[in-house]
């Protein structure tokens, strides 16, 4: 009896750290992503973008912290989903979780284009050999990099999602409604991110996918998580 309360409360302290990381990860793409980059950002105005980040630094910098929250965030996510899912099947779980630290690893190469934008518009000094529109150019060739190596990354993602989704559909306690969010939003990062980075001449329909995708790929993670933070790791009361 002791020995399963014990597993019990470790589950549940697994759980609670999934829970808390991915609503903190929630936050921070929320501001790096949500607002900083679509504020900044100024989609085919290479000069706008480029001012606009020069004059908002202090603004970047923190979406870049925020990046790196997240980053530090995937990283306990994916160890403390393994530990979490282990009982349901080891193996598969121990997939998933190297999936989300290889997706992790490929977001830190991504965040590196961030500070390299940071340097450039920060301390134009120090190249002052460069002409104004060589370095615009420069901040927009590490702004494209950005988002094609991390576009690369959801790919991996969602392959780590896929067995997230397919582990918890064997779960009797996690619902199904959860399951089924994780496993459309694994099909929708898989699909969408591969069209956005080798297909990209298919972006109208990647468009239209997205529109239709959108909500369960925002729900499927949140959604477990929320479940974790709440109920994951505890024991039934009619048990």
């Amino acid at each position: 009896m002791n020995n399963f309360a014990n597993e019990q409360s470790n589950l549940r302290k697994y759980a609670l750290t999934a829970g808390i990381a991915l609503m903190f990860m929630t936050f921070a793409a929320f501001f790096s992503y949500g607002y900083v980059l679509e504020n900044l950002i100024v989609e085919g105005d290479v000069i706008t973008t480029f001012h606009n980040i020069k004059s908002s630094s202090t603004l970047f910098n923190a979406g870049i912290v925020g990046w790196l929250i997240i980053l530090i965030c995937d990283i306990v996510v994916a160890w403390s989903f393994y530990i979490f899912l282990k009982p349901l099947n080891k193996p598969i779980s121990l997939l998933g979780a190297w999936l989300r630290l290889i997706y992790a690893g490929i977001l830190g190469i991504a965040i590196l284009n961030l500070i390299f934008i940071s340097i450039l518009t920060s301390n134009t000094e120090y190249f002052s050999s460069f002409k104004i529109n060589q370095l615009e150019a420069s901040v927009m060739l590490f702004l494209k990099a950005f988002h094609f190596i991390w576009s690369v990354g959801l790919i991996i993602f969602g392959g780590h999602l896929m067995i997230v989704g397919y582990l918890s559909f064997q779960s009797d306690i996690i619902p199904k409604v959860v399951s089924l969010l994780l496993l459309i939003a694994s099909i929708g990062y898989i699909i969408i991110h591969f069209n956005h980075t080798f297909l990209p001449k298919f972006d109208g329909i990647t468009t239209i996918l997205e529109s239709i995708l959108s909500v369960p790929m925002i729900l499927g993670e949140l959604g477990f998580g929320i479940w974790m933070l709440f109920k994951g790791g505890k024991v039934p009361k009619s048990e």
